[in-house]
């Protein structure tokens, strides 16, 4: 393969690691970057709530964001609920650099079959795709049709994964507004 043009499309094909983002981590991984704190929870909820720390709050090291949950009865509950709010906040708040070449997570690959993606923003993976997908969107300069592009998906789709987390869609449309460009409608 001698050809300059031949390279340059091969190179193109070859997947391209990237930086795990940590909303993507594994529940073990992304504890163990964390500080846990427990505190009682407020509010209704009755003796057991207010004389127990059943009430969670969990701050990333690295990046100093934090999220809490105490609307359940027990501690392992409320980190449960608070490890998905932190996988969450990460996704909106954080981003990881995206490189040229093939980016696309396995996990994105095997739940955009055709190009649609297929997930409920309560899934599991929601926090993970969201967060690969507002790398990619701020990657391309908040272009959807760039971004849709990157992910192979339609520019509608992305903006509506976006969307269903509405704190994904604000932080995406002030980062717009910054820019001059119109907001995005979910």
């Amino acid at each position: 393969m001698d050809d300059p043009i031949e390279k340059l499309f091969a190179s193109l094909d070859k997947r391209v690691e990237r930086a795990v983002h940590p909303a993507s981590m594994d529940d073990d991984a992304l504890l163990a970057r964390c500080t846990v704190h427990h505190t009682r929870g407020t509010g209704p909820g009755g003796q057991h709530r207010h004389n127990n720390q059943t009430a969670v709050v969990l701050t990333d090291g690295p990046t100093g964001r934090s999220a809490q949950a105490s609307e359940r009865r027990s501690a392992e509950e409320n980190k449960r609920v608070a490890l998905r709010r932190l996988r969450l906040v990460l996704a909106v708040e954080h981003r990881e650099a995206v490189p040229a070449g093939e980016i696309r997570s396995e996990m994105w690959r095997l739940r955009t079959p055709g190009g649609r993606i297929v997930l409920s923003p309560r899934h599991r993976d929601y926090p993970a795709m969201l967060a690969e997908a507002m790398d990619v969107l701020e990657a391309c300069g908040l272009d959807p049709k760039r971004a849709a592009l990157r992910l192979g998906v339609s520019p509608s789709q992305l903006i509506r994964m976006i969307s269903d987390h509405p704190p994904a869609l604000a932080a995406v449309n002030r980062a717009r507004k910054a820019r001059g460009e119109h907001e995005l409608r979910g």
